[in-house]
């Protein structure tokens, strides 16, 4: 796992992101993208819902990353540069939203909660495409859409990057490596900084302190692991834990449910 996705041969692009036409709010997409595709980055002025019907999928932006089970979607501003892939074989519905709306919306990338409605109406209106009519029951159903996304909400699973080359080497080396507990110190002497710098870097470029930066990894990572099939106990050893339970209870802390619950209600 990477900073940023490698760029991959151009695949489908859809065109929906980039029409602008307010009578249309939406513009709906759905596609079948085989396990680990990565997509290049790129920016349409259309916002974006981008929401695995089955599978888990990871957005990557300049900023960070988010890994995005089948229980939540992901909104993607307009004008965003990102890449959207799939870490298991999955069906993808993408909402592309119009400018003119987009001021009701985070400028930032966040997570949304997918209810039962909400699920059922993306996957109603990613099969409109461009051509519904305006003052339609597509249209009216896109409306309602348009309310339930207000709800947006800050995911728990961002992993927040930095600008920061040195930062960045530290992070890098902890993404390829979320098993290794390495102190702070290691890393100073590692990047050419004092521990004091590192710790100021993290808070400044994050939001987060090394500890809890390196505790998000694992939890974004140990989603990810587990949303591909592996068992908890297997990902419990493999991230460092001496028990499941303790693993367990990390996750119960972070995300309010264990991970049999969590991935039940996903699915």
């Amino acid at each position: 796992m990477s900073l940023r996705p490698t760029l991959a041969p151009k695949r489908f692009r859809s065109k929906l992101g980039m029409i602008v036409d307010s009578a249309r709010p939406i513009l709906g997409l759905h596609d079948l993208i085989l396990s680990n595709f990565e997509f290049d980055f790129h920016s349409h002025p259309r916002g974006q819902l981008a929401y695995a019907a089955s599978g888990v999928i990871k957005v990557h932006t300049d900023s960070g990353s988010w890994i995005v089970p089948p229980s939540q979607a992901v909104w993607i501003p307009g004008g965003i540069r990102h890449s959207v892939n799939p870490e298991v074989t999955s069906e993808l519905r993408h909402l592309f939203i119009d400018p003119s709306c987009l001021h009701r919306f985070p400028d930032q990338c966040s997570v949304v909660e997918v209810s039962p409605l909400l699920r059922e109406l993306i996957l109603r209106v990613a099969d409109f495409g461009e051509d519904y009519p305006p003052n339609s029951a597509a249209s009216r159903i896109c409306g309602v859409i348009l309310d339930q996304l207000e709800a947006l909400e800050p995911s728990r699973l961002h992993l927040p990057l930095s600008s920061d080359r040195r930062l960045q080497r530290v992070m890098q080396h902890m993404i390829d490596h979320p098993e290794t507990d390495t102190r702070l110190g290691y890393w100073a002497t590692r990047v050419g900084a004092s521990e004091r710098t590192l710790r100021r870097l993290f808070i400044r470029e994050t939001g987060m302190t090394f500890l809890q930066w390196r505790r998000q990894l694992v939890l974004h990572e140990a989603v990810d692991r587990l949303g591909r099939g592996e068992s908890v106990m297997n990902v419990a050893l493999e991230l460092g834990y001496r028990s499941p339970s303790a693993f367990v209870a990390m996750f119960r802390k972070a995300l309010g449910k264990s991970p049999g619950q969590y991935f039940r209600h996903a699915r």
